[in-house]
């Protein structure tokens, strides 16, 4: 099916001023432009079906841009692989009406305040908003209130847990949303507690969670201020700020009652990579059991052990200092237990049952009985260990 003489000419008229971006309206079968001061639009006249013809206007485009009608997706796979998605090729991409070169320019490293604001006038949807609120370049623009304001918006709809999640963090960037709408993020969040994990995943300071310093934080501090370089010494001091129990009172609320599979996923995901800095000794793969992460913890605090002697320096030196403290002592130690967690914890469990809710909670049990043990102590909830 050719493309009518009257539309022919008037895309040929559109592409001559140089729009720097196109894009489609196939339910109205309409042709947009944006042009430097203004939009211009065309009203397609097809004379039979309607996704055949759409296809002639991108071959139209692609010819007309790249000077080949093949030349997408063809060009664009190309320089995805070759990572020459950057520069004149990426405004390029943003001309041929393509939902798939949208995604390509959002998705771009060097994806700049301008394409992405271009990109954004092409497809102003959720997933373009987070893939480009990733970019430093995109937060610290004019664009980055702009595309946190629509996933604010949006959020009500999203219904899978990872977008859910990567909205709130992305939105908790810097100064992208006001305190107003952090605290409402919040109140949501107690709501349907996955958007915690978006919160955990975030910097802490973000979360209102009214939580106090733990008892012992007095004493970490007077005894480890001349460990301030030492990595695992500001773990410990930072876990029992009032940062930190936010932080662990906040992911023990989603422990409690996960919706679903992909919940608890996400939440370990989290946590491991929050806590993986706590680790002393290098690890393949992160343990699978309790009994192991009992094992490999006692090891680690055992100065007479193997593990121990293969053990970070720093780590060797924190454990020294706080020989004969038997309270810091334990609570390094449950942070280090807590740090060894992964989703392979859970991963025999779930790959024998698709159930959610109540049901799954309780098929967990043999795992988060321990993990809440931890968390109680690391809480000031309950005795030592």
């Amino acid at each position: 099916m050719e493309l009518t003489n009257e539309d022919l000419l008037q895309l040929n008229v559109m592409m001559v001023q140089n729009p720097h971006a196109v894009r489609i309206d196939e339910s109205r079968m309409q042709v947009f432009g944006l042009m430097e001061n203004a939009e211009a639009h065309i009203d397609l006249n097809p004379p039979d079906k309607h996704e055949q013809y759409v296809r002639r206007v991108r071959e139209f485009l692609s010819g007309y841009v790249l000077g080949s009608p093949g030349g997408y997706p063809v060009l664009i796979s190309r320089w995805t692989r070759m990572g020459q998605t950057r520069g004149e090729n990426l405004q390029r991409l943003l001309m041929l009406g393509e939902p798939e070169a949208v995604m390509a320019v959002v998705h771009a490293e060097e994806l700049t305040p301008e394409l992405g604001r271009r990109a954004w006038w092409c497809m102003p949807e959720s997933e373009n908003a987070r893939r480009m609120l990733e970019k430093e370049a995109i937060v610290n623009s004019d664009l980055g209130p702009v595309l946190a304001d629509h996933l604010f918006e949006h959020l009500a709809f999203e219904t899978e847990p990872g977008p859910m999640i990567d909205s709130v963090c992305l939105m908790l960037q810097g100064e992208l949303i006001d305190e107003d709408r952090k605290q409402e993020l919040w109140r949501t969040s107690q709501r349907n507690n996955v958007c915690l994990i978006g919160f955990l995943k975030s910097s802490v300071k973000a979360m209102p969670h009214g939580q106090a310093a733990h008892k012992a934080y007095g004493d970490a501090n007077k005894i480890l201020k001349q460990l301030k370089d030492n990595r695992f010494s500001v773990k410990l001091r930072w876990l029992l700020s009032e940062e930190g129990q936010g932080f662990l009172d906040t992911a023990y609320t989603v422990f409690k009652k996960p919706a679903n599979q992909d919940v608890v996923v996400y939440l370990l995901d989290t946590l491991q990579e929050k806590m993986a800095d706590m680790l002393p000794v290098l690890q393949d793969q992160s343990p699978d059991k309790i009994a192991e992460i009992n094992r490999q913890t006692a090891q680690l605090m055992d100065i007479g052990s193997d593990k121990f002697a293969r053990a970070d320096q720093e780590w060797k030196v924190l454990i020294h200092k706080l020989n004969e403290n038997h309270v810091l002592l334990s609570l390094l130690e449950s942070l280090l237990w807590v740090a060894h967690m992964s989703e392979l914890l859970v991963t025999h469990i779930f790959s024998q049952t698709t159930a959610e809710g109540t049901l799954m909670r309780k098929k967990l049990k043999p795992v988060t009985e321990h993990i809440f043990q931890r968390f109680d102590h690391l809480l000031g909830r309950c005795q030592s260990r």
